[in-house]
């Protein structure tokens, strides 16, 4: 019986060591394997909003390369290189394609390149140096041409999300997110204006994301990416978008006319370094055009008689605003339309004159 006993306990601590040997065994096999993935379970709200807002938004994105001419000074051969890249949005279906001025200045040639890959030759329609905007033109099917969504950057509050899409540093289809920093920022133009109304951001915008959009969290066009304050050249988390209402407002006359049809009063005025070298402050008004409301309203044009200069009216104001110089003068008008009076403050014979002056469309 105690036999019986000892060969029972002894099956048992055999089993019982087997089964430890092979758990052992078992474990060193599956030591260095990855661990089994956890899933997570479904995405986060937002997650999914940053992911619909690329996927509709993108193929309206298009990629620009500017290119220049160059001269080999051996065999004096003119050949083509590449000068630079941007990004800009598809505007319509006529083919129309929105980007900043300073994406395609000086360019001899550009290409831009649509989402599914394919390049297309463009041709320059308009620009607006001192809004720093261009309109491009391609002939792709219209199958190819997804116009951009476009909203309204007058319900835009600071710490509202927003998204840029762009080709930073050449890398195509890259998609930032931040919000709103600021407000009604001034940004420096092409020609030495003023870019009213633009609209700071902190989400990433570095080289290559100009001319792309800036979208609301709807994918809505509300700016485009224009300009970043850094030293190094890179995103320091100041970006800047002209806002759409300037895009929506003189798009449609660069693609009509090539250029900004001005409401403005029919002078020509003096360079504003005569002003400075005078020591007046204002803007001269050098030339009247005959048949303009200038002319109707009898304001006064810059004459000579012999080696004498006798300076004209010094427009001072424009509806009780201060003008400085001709970028102040052109961006008081650029907020109006024609038909609208103005009343100009003058300086004249040594006085201060007021007159109003119907805008007309210059031409």
């Amino acid at each position: 019986m105690r036999n019986n006993k000892n060969i029972l306990a002894w099956v048992c601590l055999t089993t019982a060591l087997i089964f430890a040997t092979a758990q052992f065994a078992l474990a060193e096999v599956k030591k260095g394997q990855p661990r089994p993935i956890t899933p997570r379970g479904d995405l986060s709200a937002s997650e999914k909003e940053t992911i619909e807002v690329f996927k509709n938004t993108s193929p309206s994105v298009v990629y620009i390369t500017s290119i220049g001419l160059a001269q080999n000074l051996f065999t004096m051969n003119i050949f083509e290189i590449p000068k630079g890249t941007g990004s800009g949005f598809i505007w319509d279906s006529d083919g129309h394609i929105v980007t900043n001025y300073h994406v395609i200045q000086d360019a001899n040639k550009i290409d831009v390149t649509l989402v599914n890959g394919t390049k297309w030759k463009a041709t320059l329609v308009g620009v607006a140096p001192e809004k720093d905007l261009a309109v491009l033109k391609i002939t792709a099917p219209i199958k190819q041409l997804v116009p951009i969504p476009v909203g309204d950057a007058r319900i835009l509050k600071v710490g509202m999300k927003v998204y840029a899409i762009g080709n930073p540093f050449g890398l195509d289809y890259s998609m930032t997110s931040g919000i709103v920093s600021a407000l009604n920022r001034e940004v420096d133009s092409m020609n030495g204006g003023k870019i009213h109304g633009a609209i700071q951001t902190d989400a990433a915008i570095n080289p290559g994301n100009s001319g792309g959009p800036l979208l609301d969290s709807a994918g809505r066009l509300i700016g485009m990416n224009t300009a970043i304050f850094s030293p190094s050249g890179a995103s320091a988390g100041v970006g800047f978008a002209v806002p759409v209402e300037v895009i929506n407002r003189f798009v449609p006359q660069l693609i009509d006319f090539g250029k900004i049809i001005r409401p403005g009063i029919g002078i020509s005025v003096a360079h504003d370094d005569v002003a400075e070298r005078f020591g007046i402050h204002g803007v001269i008004v050098f030339q009247v055009i005959q048949g303009s409301p200038a002319e109707a309203a009898k304001l006064r044009p810059t004459t000579r008689v012999g080696n004498q200069i006798s300076f004209g009216d010094v427009i001072v104001s424009v509806n009780e605003t201060k003008i400085r110089n001709t970028a102040d003068l052109t961006n008081a008008f650029d907020a109006l339309k024609a038909g609208d009076v103005v009343k100009l403050g003058l300086l004249r014979d040594k006085g201060t004159e007021y007159v109003s002056v119907p805008l007309a469309e210059m031409r």
